[in-house]
């Protein structure tokens, strides 16, 4: 099997739902968040960021699994939102997401909320 079937077949792990609310784009994957699927959620946060919408929900409550690869978009992601004027919220993680989060030290760089609702209230 070569390089680019491997990587649609895997593109099937993670969908990404987006939505906008106030002055929040909520964006939610759903799956799981690696190499192969990053830029499933990659490209709705800089088509956000670009649009100025840049108070990014991650709602993680159906993410059940973050690499390095996908961490990095998030990290991306914050540091850009941040750039214009924002930032990135994560909501609803579950604990073997949160447990990467900590491991890295990540957790340190985002607001965490129990949920979407409790990020949307800050």
């Amino acid at each position: 099997m070569d390089r680019e079937t491997v990587g649609s077949v895997n593109r099937g792990r993670l969908q990404v739902e987006v939505r906008t609310e106030g002055r929040s784009e909520i964006v939610k994957p759903v799956g799981e968040l690696d190499h192969h699927t990053a830029d499933l959620l990659r490209v709705p946060l800089e088509e956000a960021i670009e649009s100025g919408r840049v108070r990014l929900v991650i709602d993680c409550s159906q993410l059940e699994f973050c690499d390095s690869t996908g961490l990095n978009v998030l990290l991306g992601a914050r540091l850009k939102a941040e750039a214009g004027g924002g930032g990135v919220h994560l909501a609803g993680m579950l604990p073997v997401v949160a447990r990467v989060f900590e491991i890295t030290g990540a957790d340190a760089v985002f607001t965490v909320h129990d949920s979407v609702e409790a990020a949307l209230v800050r």
